[in-house]
Order: structure tokens, then C-alpha cells, then sequence
């Protein structure tokens, strides 16, 4: 659907790389290798993003690090774009918000890392009715076209380093 706008493959996995999750980091090699493309290719959508002011850049080591500039004036409203791409605006709207409890919400996974993936991958903190649960996100992967996973805990049973490892980056999605 964004391709009709955005024609760039390169540009539309930046932005989910970057704007999907605000805390995500990366360099022109590690990006050549995740996202399979040429890096002259990525170096000039990088530079784009970089020179609009979208994306923020230091030096490690010898790498070039990129991060999204979340002070930039456009950032929340990409940012929206992004959710209401993979439809988690939806999970967000329609699933969580209604689900008795929750306290808070966790993406994980590949979407959590800014990869393009079918599956959400939530973790959901509180008390909910797991039955009516089943039955919103049945209706929900119908009408985004993506399978919802999640992990339920108690609150008293939840820490964040459970879900905290090294493949893993936790996107606090929600929270009461």
C-alpha cells in the first residue's frame, strides 16, 4: 500500500527500521546484511533522512551510527504513519485498550526491532479475560492481514529483564 507513495523499497525499510521503534541504532554494513540491498543504495536514503533532519548520526569506532531524531517536528506523525502501516495502531486501538486490566503492552520481536514481519509479537502485563482476548485478536489479524502472538503475565509475576535479551528489544507499546 505505502509503495503507491513511496516508490523506494530501501526508504519504506528505513523508516520502519527507524520509526517503528525510536531506541533503534544502526550502521551502512549491518544494514546492507539485514536488509540484503547494495549499500549505495542505503548510503544515499541515509543521507536523505540524515540531511531532512529525520535521522541523527555519530561516530563509533569506525562506524557511522544512525538514530532517528525524535525532536524532529515530523516524527510523531511518521511515526503514526508506521504504526498504522503494520497495523499495530489497530492492535492498539481496538485489542488492548479494551482487555479489562492491562497494565502494559510490549512489542518484541522482529517488529520491535524495525524489521517488516506477518507476526506481532506482544507481551501484555496485567489481568485480562484471555477468552475475550482470543477473540478480539481473531478479529483483528483478519482485518490487518497479520498473526497476533502474545505472552501474558501477572503484574506481580512481570520483570522487564524476562524479556530483555541480547535478540530482543522490548517496545513499550501501551501502558496504563
Amino acid at each position: 500500500m505505502i509503495e503507491t507513495l513511496i516508490s523506494s523499497k530501501t526508504r519504506i525499510k528505513l523508516l520502519l527500521k527507524f520509526f517503528l521503534n525510536s531506541n533503534t541504532t544502526a550502521y551502512l554494513r549491518g544494514l546492507e546484511d539485514e536488509f540484503g540491498e547494495s549499500t549505495n543504495s542505503i548510503r544515499l536514503e541515509l543521507n536523505r533522512f540524515e540531511k531532512a533532519g529525520f535521522l541523527d548520526s555519530y561516530n563509533q569506532a569506525n562506524k557511522k551510527i544512525f538514530k532517528v531524531n525524535d525532536k524532529h517536528p515530523l516524527f510523531k506523525d511518521i511515526n503514526s504513519i508506521v504504526l498504522k502501516l503494520v497495523g499495530l495502531d489497530h492492535v492498539i486501538d481496538y485489542v488492548l485498550q479494551r482487555m479489562g486490566d492491562l497494565k502494559k503492552v510490549y512489542l518484541v520481536g522482529n517488529l520491535s526491532q524495525g524489521k517488516d514481519s506477518d507476526v506481532i509479537d506482544l507481551v501484555l502485563v496485567g489481568d485480562i479475560n484471555e477468552a475475550f482476548l482470543i477473540e478480539l485478536i481473531a478479529k483483528a489479524e483478519k482485518k490487518i492481514h497479520k498473526t497476533i502472538h502474545y505472552i501474558h503475565y501477572k503484574e506481580s509475576d512481570f520483570e522487564i529483564k524476562s524479556i530483555t535479551k541480547s535478540d530482543i528489544s522490548p517496545l513499550l507499546l501501551w501502558s496504563k
